[in-house]
């Protein structure tokens, strides 16, 4: 297959791309960034399943829609091997082992914390301080590396702490698309050539993306029409994940807007959990199936983390089938690139003020909080150690301090 042709026929089966991606989801540590390099080895490099430049396509797709870069990857690359059901398949290798641990950790947590203490779930709190300033670091340098771009980053992030809504997090995205689309067309590289390796019909991409749409407007009606708990917990979770850009940490200020905001659940077991699943491998939006597990109002325990968990990542099925067949002639457009250079800037800098609030007010409350930060620190950018290792440490340090 070439990077420009059109997509060969599927020519494996569900229960290879199942098996092959079962055990990236065991042992893919690192978050976004490095699942992509966990993936070009696996798919390009070792199995042949597509070329260098077909997968280069599939990952600037993924990167310019939004939701979990990473995810929505797997999701490419098990259609391409073995269509639809290979979609599936790679999904549910990905994602389950993380989902099973994170919907564990909703039940043992609050045990643990009755029997040894509860200084380990400030740690995880710690930790999540330091992976967070690592991604936002990281981001702004990508995403914001000139003076119009660090603007935007810097205004998102004042009106995401000035206005404490959920409505900022999307005025926010929205206003930063817009400046993007009308003065960010010349910023950075322009459009790469050629067609993605996976594309299809725009009329069946069509009614994908019309599905998305239906799900994005319909849920919130029904919800509020019904008063239906389940159904607003959908709504609420599709919407997150429909409409995050810039990777997995950016979830953290648009969930906590969803479900702390309520009461549902509380600022510390939130975050605890956003701590513990940085010591995860596979994408970190299964954070999703801890909240769903944890929460208070049913549907809670296994239903709600595996409700949760489908409407977070349901987007992703629904945005990656439906722009396949668009994706060669939007990518020319320079509003669109611009569009998504604004919104990538603002997302930085919602994330940036959640680095603040809540993390840091969070976490950080006395001296041995700001030593056992600097350490995880030192550990993720001197050292260059794994976000797991930084979580178990902190982990461990908090339950040593603690009293």
């Amino acid at each position: 297959m070439t990077s420009t042709g059109a997509p060969a026929a599927a020519k494996g089966s569900w229960g290879e791309v199942f098996l092959a991606f079962l055990g990236l989801g065991l042992t893919a540590f690192g978050g976004p960034i490095a699942h992509l390099g966990y993936f070009r080895e696996a798919f390009v490099v070792r199995r042949g399943w597509l070329s260098e430049a077909a997968y280069g396509d599939i990952v600037a797709l993924c990167q310019f829609l939004p939701g979990p870069a990473s995810s929505q990857t797997a999701l490419a690359l098990g259609r391409l091997r073995a269509g639809y059901g290979g979609a599936f398949a790679a999904w549910l290798g990905f994602t389950a082992p993380s989902a099973v641990l994170m919907i564990l950790f909703a039940y043992v947590a609050p045990q643990a914390s009755r029997w040894i203490g509860g200084g380990w779930v400030h740690g995880l709190k710690i930790a999540a301080v330091a992976v967070v300033a690592q991604a936002v670091l990281a981001m702004g340098r990508i995403l914001a590396p000139d003076r119009p771009r660090a603007a935007l980053m810097v205004a998102a992030a004042v009106l995401s702490l000035a206005w404490a809504s959920p409505l900022s997090q999307f005025a926010c995205l929205a206003a930063g698309a817009a400046v993007g689309a009308m003065r960010l067309r010349a910023v950075g590289e322009g459009g790469a050539s050629g067609s993605p390796s996976v594309a299809g019909r725009r009329r069946v991409g069509a009614a994908w993306l019309a599905l998305f749409a239906a799900l994005l407007v319909a849920g919130p009606l029904l919800a509020g029409l019904t008063g239906d708990h389940g159904l607003d917990l959908f709504a609420r979770f599709f919407r997150t994940g429909a409409l995050v850009f810039g990777g997995g940490h950016v979830v953290l200020p648009l969930l906590r807007a969803e479900v702390v905001r309520p009461g549902w659940i509380d600022q510390d077991a939130f975050l605890a959990g956003y701590g513990a699943v940085q010591a995860a491998p596979g994408p970190l939006f299964t954070f999703a199936a801890y909240l769903g597990a944890a929460m208070r109002p049913a549907p809670n325990g296994v239903a709600g983390g595996l409700l949760c968990l489908a409407a977070m990542f349901l987007p992703s099925f629904l945005l990656v089938f439906g722009a396949w067949p668009f994706w060669e002639r939007v990518r020319r457009f320079a509003a669109a690139q611009g569009a998504l250079r604004g919104a990538n800037a603002a997302v930085t800098g919602l994330l940036l003020a959640a680095l603040y609030d809540p993390l840091w007010t969070g976490a950080i409350q006395a001296p041995k909080d700001a030593a056992v930060l600097a350490v995880a620190a030192g550990l993720l950018l001197a050292f260059r150690a794994p976000p797991w290792v930084v979580t178990l440490f902190c982990a461990a340090a908090g339950a040593i301090t603690a009293g």
